[in-house]
């Protein structure tokens, strides 16, 4: 199993935060996971299920909506449309950097948007929820006793899984303006998972959504279940009747050949992600954005150039101390570091000549935390000055460009 941690730009120009996970042979076909409302990508029966999926030879891609877990933005702004929006524009990523998804499965909420995305998403000939409601407004019940406080004040701190969520009157108006899906012309096969004892989102809700859709469909009881399929075996026995049902329905017999531009290790690969300054950086493993502020024409969807020389220097400075602190046996407890950066001119700066008439200085303040004595702080300072990336800063470095 491989996986990658990927960012992809959502609903509001921000960063989602995601991670794909693929099968170490050409996947079957590539899923899109959405998960519960409130929750995350890495929830137990997101991680479970889609691990589960791959081990069976499914590419899948969890992510967290805007505001949730790694993924940037205010949850207070979003809405569920928003969250509708966040999904075309992972299927945009995953159709873009590897191939559009052909089955979407949504836990809870996620189901019900899953079934709203589909519609736009072509690709897509498998369908499955777990725990949903037939339609968004039916998440209101999670936070019944404020709508009052919502509709008067505009917003309200609502408690949901033992966590603070502000719910804001542009959600609610959202939800309530949202249809039911419209699955008599989904035109994708469905297959609905519910729990007959699901006490968060009624099995009668499950129902709806069969009785409205047209076939193909299936339903699958998941007798004893609770709604977040906390116990593995849940997950695992979601993951295994997915995998069987979609052999019918998704990729066909034919392996999926996979042809993203994959990145070798030891190499970084950049590629323009629109017509401004917003940047892809791949790696073997990861995946992530460089852009610049918009006050100065960018997107602001990643750092900037000069952030990410400083969090090189930064992070190899800091790796450096702690592999030194460790060897030393010295009881280093933390390191923090602080970076800038600016430019001298040659009235300014000692070590400037007249062919260079200015430098790039990079201060870096160096803090460790530990019961250190003086002498074990003074060698760690001069340990910060080996590091490998100050090194290559600050020795000869030659740049060969070539055309590719």
């Amino acid at each position: 199993m491989k996986k990658h941690k990927v960012e992809f730009p959502g609903s509001f120009s921000t960063s989602l935060s995601g991670l794909m996970e693929m099968p170490d042979q050409n996947p079957r076909a590539f899923v899109l996971f959405a998960h519960c409302f409130t929750c995350g990508k890495d929830i137990a029966a997101a991680s479970r299920v889609a691990r589960s999926l791959v081990q069976r030879g499914f590419a899948v891609l969890r992510f967290d909506f805007t505001g949730l877990g790694g993924s940037d933005g205010d949850f207070a702004n979003t809405s569920f449309s928003s969250n509708v929006q966040d999904l075309i524009a992972a299927t945009d990523y995953l159709r873009r950097e590897w191939r559009a998804p052909e089955l979407l499965i949504g836990h809870s909420l996620g189901g019900t948007a899953v079934l709203k995305a589909a519609e736009s998403v072509s690709e897509v000939t498998g369908v499955v929820t777990i725990g949903s409601p037939a339609d968004a407004n039916h998440v209101a019940k999670q936070f019944q006793c404020h709508i009052d406080e919502i509709e008067s004040e505009g917003e309200a701190q609502v408690s949901l899984a033992g966590r603070p969520f502000t719910i804001k009157k542009q959600f609610l108006d959202d939800i309530n303006e949202q249809a039911m899906p419209a699955l008599q012309a989904l035109g994708k096969a469905l297959l609905v998972m519910h729990s007959p004892v699901d006490n968060v989102v009624s099995v009668n809700e499950a129902e709806k959504i069969y009785r409205a859709a047209r076939h193909p469909k299936s339903f699958v009881s998941l007798d004893n279940a609770d709604h977040l399929l906390s116990a593995k075996a849940d997950a695992e026995y979601v993951a295994e009747t997915i995998a069987a049902w979609a052999s019918r329905f998704v990729g066909g017999t034919e392996i999926v050949e996979v042809h993203q531009n994959t990145v070798a290790s030891g190499e970084v690969k950049v590629v323009s992600h629109n017509d401004r300054f917003t940047q892809e950086i791949s790696t073997d493993t990861h995946h992530w954005f460089a852009d610049e502020p918009t006050r100065v024409g960018g997107d602001d969807l990643g750092p900037d150039p000069y952030d990410h020389l400083l969090a090189s220097l930064g992070a190899c400075t800091s790796m450096t101390l702690r592999m030194y602190a460790n060897r030393k046996k010295w009881p280093l407890d933390g390191v923090e570091i602080v970076l800038r950066h600016h430019r001298e001119h040659g009235d300014d700066c000692a070590n400037c000549d007249e062919a260079n008439p200015q430098i790039d200085v990079i201060t870096r303040v160096v803090r460790l935390s530990g019961h250190l004595d003086e002498s074990m702080r003074a060698r760690l300072l001069e340990i910060a000055d080996r590091c490998p990336v100050h090194k290559t800063m600050t020795g000869k470095i030659e740049i060969v460009t070539e055309a590719g």
